[in-house]
């Protein structure tokens, strides 16, 4: 068995899942819920048992490297990295709405992914850049980071549709689909925590590329795109915080920052590395 393959199984479980979700919001049946997150769990248990067999396969190749060194490794790392932070957040919060909102994104990068032609699919050796133990550093806090601030930005949107129903019916509603909503105030104090969990972990991101920049090309900061657009999504993630904690942003106008945050995010991810070219510009095949 390949790791292919079992990438293959996961977005199918990713998918399963998704559709169990919207199944969920639509029933409001607590044990389609669950069924949603078992298919969840399934699938991250495959994808993750997936990465170690394509580490393995590296190896065998005589390559051996952990596989997140291009762009289709890191898109399925970036979904596995979500699935990791809203399965913690099921466990302890079991909001399962949240499901529908945040799954998406992660079937989206892995069907994206698996839909790649085969030769970027390809274990390649490491580049003289990659060869060093800060790509593993890297990589993980960055997505890590990520895959908190795309959990951020589903429960913003869920926050939107919530405010705008309670809005206009005055009060919560005792019935409908957003009724097994979280309340705005608890999708609103999510959003905080999930950004909170985030930048942290962004700003170690941040740190180890610039420790790997210099071990790489001898200098910690060259005004590379990719690190131009890292700093903005730090910018933007700080001024969150910032607003938060000073002058007690919340609600709509945290929930709409959330969102620009996570949309600059993706595109200092996926933009960058297939618009713009720098020093980074592996990252694209």
């Amino acid at each position: 068995m390949s790791s292919s393959l079992l990438f293959n199984i996961a977005t199918f479980s990713y998918f399963a899942a998704t559709v169990i979700f919207f199944a969920y919001l639509a029933s409001r049946n607590k044990t389609i819920g669950l069924a949603g997150t078992l298919a969840a769990v399934f699938g991250f248990l495959v994808q993750t048992v997936a990465f170690g067999l394509r580490w393995k396969e590296s190896y065998d190749m005589g390559h051996g490297h952990a596989p997140l060194s291009n762009l289709y490794e890191s898109v399925v790392f970036f979904a596995w990295t979500i699935v990791l932070i809203f399965l913690l957040v099921d466990v302890k919060y079991r909001y399962r709405a949240i499901g529908a909102f945040v799954l998406p994104f992660a079937l989206l990068g892995m069907a994206w992914a698996q839909l790649m032609a085969d030769p970027l699919k390809e274990i390649q050796p490491l580049v003289p850049a990659l060869q060093s133990n800060w790509l593993l550093y890297h990589v993980v806090t960055c997505f890590l980071g990520y895959a908190a601030f795309a959990v951020a930005c589903g429960v913003s949107i869920m926050y939107l549709i919530k405010v705008k129903q309670e809005n206009s019916a005055g009060t919560s509603p005792a019935g409908g689909v957003l009724s097994i909503f979280p309340s705005s105030r608890v999708l609103d104090d999510l959003n905080y925590r999930a950004i909170m969990v985030g930048f942290p972990l962004l700003t170690l991101g941040i740190i180890t590329g610039a420790a790997w920049a210099n071990y790489a090309w001898g200098s910690y900061w060259s005004w590379d795109p990719k690190e131009t657009w890292s700093l903005i999504v730090w910018f933007i993630y700080a001024a969150f915080l910032h607003a938060r904690i000073t002058r007690g942003w919340v609600g709509r106008r945290a929930a709409i920052l959330s969102i620009i945050g996570f949309i600059a995010t993706i595109f200092c991810y996926l933009g960058v590395n297939l618009l713009l070219s720098g020093l980074h510009s592996y990252g694209g095949g």
